[in-house]
């Protein structure tokens, strides 16, 4: 099986010739892989150390849906032809498949088939689902800094999936329960500065 960064760069660099590409055209590429290639490819522009705009709560809404599929046991992820048909722009893509093909080959560099109950059981895939579920909210949520560590969870942890290899998954997990506790750090300050803010202005 080719590796995913080779995949990725074929199909948009050497196959793709349109301006746009269907969400859809993407899963071909996918063959056994398709619910860790899918949180791959969904959260890569978010865990990429440059802006995204725009793409954060779509992006997590779609992979909240797939982590309940993969919670309730689903084989081949079902999107709504909504989402399947969704266009992207191809440049957009490309730009994000160069910036992200570095992160994609220093992992592939490390991966192999471990500790693969992780991804396969059943037991496995509800506990990884779960905690994708949990980070995708997070990426919905509407403040600054509470996008980026998730979508870094979401993209190792589908990685590890992807490729069988549950030690990666698990380090994806770790990360994840460390952005669950930077999100509600966050969450909680903003909250408490705002109850601060009201206090002031009442006491004026």
């Amino acid at each position: 099986m080719a590796r995913l960064s080779h995949e990725l760069t074929r199909y948009c660099f050497e196959q793709e010739t349109t301006p746009y590409i269907q969400f859809a055209d993407l899963l071909s590429i996918t063959q056994q892989r398709i619910f860790g290639f899918l949180f791959v490819i969904i959260a890569l522009p978010s865990a990429l150390p440059i802006p995204a705009p725009g793409y954060s709560i779509p992006f997590g809404i779609v992979m909240f849906l797939l982590a309940m599929q993969l919670i309730l046991g689903a084989k081949e992820p079902w999107l709504p032809q909504r989402i399947r048909r969704y266009q992207l722009e191809l440049q957009q893509v490309q730009y994000f498949v160069t910036k992200g093909t570095p992160w994609l080959k220093r992992l592939e560099s490390v991966t192999r088939p471990r500790f693969t109950y992780l991804c396969t059981s059943s037991l496995g895939r509800v506990i990884l689902g779960s905690a994708i579920a949990l980070m995708s909210v997070s990426m919905m949520v509407p403040i600054p800094g509470t996008n980026t560590l998730p979508a870094i969870s979401i993209f190792v942890m589908g990685f590890g999936l992807q490729e069988d290899d549950g030690l990666i998954s698990l380090m994806g997990f770790v990360i994840a329960v460390i952005a669950a506790m930077a999100v509600m750090g966050i969450i909680m300050g903003g909250m408490n500065l705002f109850d601060l803010l009201i206090q002031t202005f009442q006491n004026l």
